[in-house]
């Protein structure tokens, strides 16, 4: 999985295109776009919204990726959940 903070929000999902399955990134790490607003399959150029996971752009449209629960600790430090 990867984690995303938008602002204030943190937000996890599982590390899979839903459209062939792969990881989203090629990179180690590069899971946005480079203007850090969208998060990008880096194999087939789909785009999902940060927030909800919707894919918005390319060959899965519509479809969404996983959820990764995460947690924000009082700490500061994020936490599988």
């Amino acid at each position: 999985g990867f984690v995303v903070r938008k602002g204030e929000t943190v937000v996890g999902w599982v590390d899979r295109c839903p459209h062939a399955g792969l990881p989203l990134a090629q990179e180690l790490d590069r899971y946005l776009t480079r203007t850090g607003d969208l998060i990008l399959c880096s194999w087939h150029g789909a785009l999902f919204q940060i927030d909800d996971g919707l894919c918005v752009g390319g060959p899965c449209a519509g479809r969404s990726l996983t959820p990764w629960p995460v947690a924000v600790g009082e700490d500061g430090l994020v936490r599988t959940a």
